[in-house]
């Protein structure tokens, strides 16, 4: 069925710069914070954490740079994948009427979804680091009501505004 979709190359709109920008801002920023602080930082480190937020598993600092680089591929291959948007998944048939716009639809919530998992996993490495360097090694229940959050409210807002798309 892929095969018969149309493959268009949607153009960026200003949200869509913007919201690729602040994905590669938050990559460089958490580059660059690691690359700082490095140096600083104890030999073994947090790099698992329970539900509420405290560490149950230590590594060494080496692992710290296992985050950022996780976070640098999903985003390349993220948006390697928003140039393909006739391959992504659809609840409804593509047609020659709604194909810019369910392809647009579709790789916006990709860069958004790039962006929130660039974001999470910069909140991570940059906890880790300061509750190394503060001997406070916790990432609070903030972080998880945050995810859950996010993690229940963005597929509720995508259903919801892909119910305004069908109209």
């Amino acid at each position: 069925m892929n095969a018969e979709r149309p493959k268009l190359k949607i153009p960026f709109q200003t949200i869509d710069i913007v919201i690729e920008l602040a994905s590669i801002t938050v990559l460089i920023l958490m580059w660059i914070h690691l690359i700082l602080e490095f140096a600083n930082l104890p030999d073994s480190v947090p790099s698992h954490f329970n539900a509420a937020g405290e560490p149950d598993n230590y590594s060494g600092k080496g692992f710290l740079w296992f985050l950022p680089a996780l976070a640098t591929v999903m985003y390349i291959g993220l948006f390697i994948l928003n140039r393909f948007p006739h391959l992504h998944n659809y609840k409804v048939n593509i047609t020659e009427e709604n194909t810019l716009k369910q392809y647009r639809f579709s790789t916006r919530i990709l860069r958004i979804v790039n962006f929130l998992c660039a974001l999470i996993l910069a909140y991570i490495n940059y906890q880790i680091i300061i509750g190394a360097q503060n001997n406070a090694s916790d990432l609070g229940v903030g972080f998880l009501i945050t995810v859950v959050g996010v993690s229940v409210l963005l597929p509720v807002f995508i259903y919801v505004y892909q119910q305004k798309l069908k109209k």
